[in-house]
């Protein structure tokens, strides 16, 4: 290594070891198709990868073209009457959101709950009979839509005891954004929530006098979250941008000796002619700026859709590759193509700005 880039090298060091301290030896969700490749010194790894001129050179240009495609958008809005019109159709299925979240997450519970994996593959606690019952209940209640609100509770705090038992399951974090918009949401339609609310509601039905459930606690309930319901598609991105952040770093970046593994398996290097190396860190960068940029509601469909494309490449390149892993990750990128960033987002400050310089300009 000649000096300069041995100096290189040193620097990169030194800015990547605050970064990744905290992911350790994370598993992830390439040992649901490797078993893992040889241990590799994680700094090492990035320091050499990062000093090299050509890998700089694909990442910088990738990263130029990034931003440059953004500042064009932002300056010359093309194609303005499509883009709102494509908006406005994804923003009409707004009333089936429950009905997609609950099939995001019932059908993967269920799933695993047949297989005996606590929301991730990677861990089977030794207690199978808890756990297929836990996934299969849950996720049967969530497909049909009954008690969604209570259920949703109890999958959110399932996780969460999951979480706290065995850190692995934070590779399935997608669960907790989509338990807790249910809880803001509700089963919407069509679900039984929506069936036995219509009988309560009719004075002329049986049922309506003797409901135990609806007048006393799901209405009041309804009523005291109402407020929060506009928040449930910050939760939905920023929950699905943490995810993309942390299997970038912890999956990726910071665990190359599996992604390596990965890497020669499929030959990926075959498909896209550039070192194995250059293929870990630029999938792990590529991940941890899609999920940047829903964290912050910048482009927020237009990545959400990129990220659809990821996952996408994902499941059909990768044959065997288990797909309940990645239902739940589909259908809240789906999610995020319907409600659009929502508040406290980059895109509801640029639409803010836009109003008023239209105002402006009217005035």
């Amino acid at each position: 290594m000649n000096p300069s880039r041995a100096m290189a090298s040193r620097v990169v060091r030194a800015g990547l070891l605050a970064l990744f301290a905290f992911a350790g030896s994370a598993r992830a969700h390439v040992e649901y198709v490797t078993p893992g490749g040889d241990p590799i010194d994680v700094l090492a790894f990035l320091a050499d990868a990062l000093s090299d001129p050509f890998n700089l050179l694909v990442l910088g240009t990738g990263a130029l073209c990034v931003g440059a495609a953004i500042a064009l958008y932002l300056r010359f809005r093309p194609a303005r009457r499509d883009v709102e019109a494509l908006r406005a159709s994804l923003a009409s299925y707004r009333d089936l959101l429950p009905w997609l979240l609950r099939l995001s997450v019932g059908l993967p519970l269920v799933g695993a709950g047949f297989t005996g994996y606590y929301f991730t593959p990677l861990y089977r606690p030794p207690a199978p009979t808890f756990v297929r019952l836990f996934g299969i209940t849950v996720g049967f209640l969530l497909l049909f839509g009954l008690a969604t609100r209570f259920v949703a509770a109890v999958g959110l705090a399932g996780y969460l005891v999951g979480v706290a038992a065995e850190p692995a399951v934070l590779l399935a974090f997608e669960y907790a954004p989509a338990f807790l918009a249910l809880v803001l949401l509700g089963g919407g339609r069509p679900s039984a929530d929506e069936i036995i609310a219509r009988m309560a509601d009719d004075e002329r039905t049986l049922y309506s006098r003797i409901d135990p459930l609806y007048r006393a606690l799901s209405l009041p309930f309804r009523r005291r979250v109402e407020p929060y319901r506009a928040f449930v598609p910050t939760v939905l991105r920023v929950g699905v941008g943490l995810t993309l952040v942390y299997l970038g770093v912890a999956e990726k970046l910071a665990n190359p000796g599996d992604s390596l593994a990965v890497v020669a398996k499929y030959d990926l290097t075959a498909v896209v002619p550039v070192a194995p190396e250059l293929w870990v860190v630029g999938a792990g960068l590529t991940e941890v700026l899609v999920g940047a940029m829903l964290i912050l509601g910048l482009f927020t469909r237009a990545f959400a859709g990129l990220a659809f494309l990821l996952f996408t490449t994902t499941l059909f390149g990768l044959p065997d590759d288990p797909v309940l892993a990645h239902i739940s990750l589909f259908g809240l990128v789906s999610a995020l193509l319907v409600t659009g960033s929502g508040p406290l987002s980059v895109d509801s400050r640029l639409r803010g700005a836009r109003t008023d310089d239209r105002a402006v300009a009217a005035d």
